[in-house]
């Protein structure tokens, strides 16, 4: 394989199955990761080992049950058509790789395999946070002899402003209008954003681009965080506490855009799609429409290809 050149899409993961016993194998390498959770070893793993893994398994295993399909999980499938897209359209020689920083293709695996100075990676995050593109950062400099090329985020980059904002368009016109829109990002502890990770002020910067290109007026929308995890304060406002209030305020058609995923899982599908939207309907709300994450759709594959060009380069 010498000579080649090699683009790897990093994802986050999921699990192999929809089952406690799959779930717990992927949620021991997701939490023991300390970028992911910093708190100290000797205050977290006894946690981690001691009631996380053994309370979370079959709770999460009963909510990917519900997003699961014939294919397995959205999450994988999604971006595995996102790869074979991309690699149509990368016609220069380059070999482009599907891999999961935690779980199956292992991201891991193929650093091990591959010379770093023929690679560059793409994580699919739109936003750099320190737990999710500088994970991936750090598993690098502990495996590649010589750090490979890598994009640390697009949250302004125009093509991904205009991909997003065209599903948000073409389902605004299937619902046949929206009285108010949410964007809702993953969330992160606050003490992190304080500390200098640059994910919440992306977050405002790529919303503040969506929404200009959206035309929304100030009145129309707001941004939220969600996937809270911990006793800690995270990132304020809470998608679930926006949800309550705008159903209470008796929106009628409300329109949910996730943009810090770049293909549908667990935190949008089920998260949003179906425990948010019962939040929205029991608090006196109408209709939430959750706008697909771009997935393999043909327009992102070819923003993405020049996207990687540009990486490449």
């Amino acid at each position: 394989m010498a000579g080649t050149r090699h683009l790897i899409l990093v994802q986050l993961g999921t699990p192999q199955a929809p089952t406690a016993d799959a779930v717990r194998v992927y949620l021991r390498e997701f939490l023991s990761d300390p970028k992911v959770v910093d708190w100290p070893r000797w205050l977290w793993l006894p946690i981690l080992h001691g009631i996380v893994l053994r309370t979370r398994p079959a709770k999460s295993a009963a909510a990917y049950r519900k997003i699961w399909t014939e294919d397995g999980s959205p999450l994988f499938f999604h971006s595995r058509a996102l790869v074979q897209q991309l690699q149509a359209q990368l016609d220069d020689g380059t070999r482009v790789h599907l891999a999961m920083r935690y779980g199956e293709p292992s991201l891991r695996a193929l650093l091990r395999e591959l010379d770093p100075r023929e690679l560059a990676l793409l994580p699919l995050f739109p936003q750099y946070s320190e737990a999710t593109t500088g994970s991936i950062n750090v598993l690098a400099q502990e495996i590649c002899a010589v750090l490979p090329k890598m994009l640390c985020d697009y949250h302004d980059d125009p093509d991904y402003i205009g991909c997003v904002a065209t599903a948000a368009r073409e389902a605004e016109a299937a619902a046949g209008g929206f009285d108010r829109w949410l964007f809702s990002y993953h969330g992160l502890p606050q003490r992190q954003a304080n500390a200098g990770d640059p994910y919440a002020a992306q977050c405002a910067r790529g919303a503040e681009l969506l929404a200009a290109e959206l035309g929304l007026s100030a009145d129309r929308w707001e941004m939220c965080f969600q996937s809270r995890f911990g006793p800690e304060k995270w990132l304020q406002p809470a998608t679930a506490d926006r949800l309550a209030r705008l159903g209470r305020d008796g929106v009628g058609k409300l329109g949910v855009i996730c943009p810090g995923f770049a293909a549908d899982c667990l935190e949008t599908l089920e998260e949003i799609g179906m425990a948010g939207a019962a939040i929205f309907r029991s608090s006196g709300g109408g209709q939430l429409h959750l706008v697909p994450c771009l997935n393999s759709d043909a327009r992102w594959a070819s923003a993405l290809a020049r996207i990687a060009r540009r990486l490449l380069a």
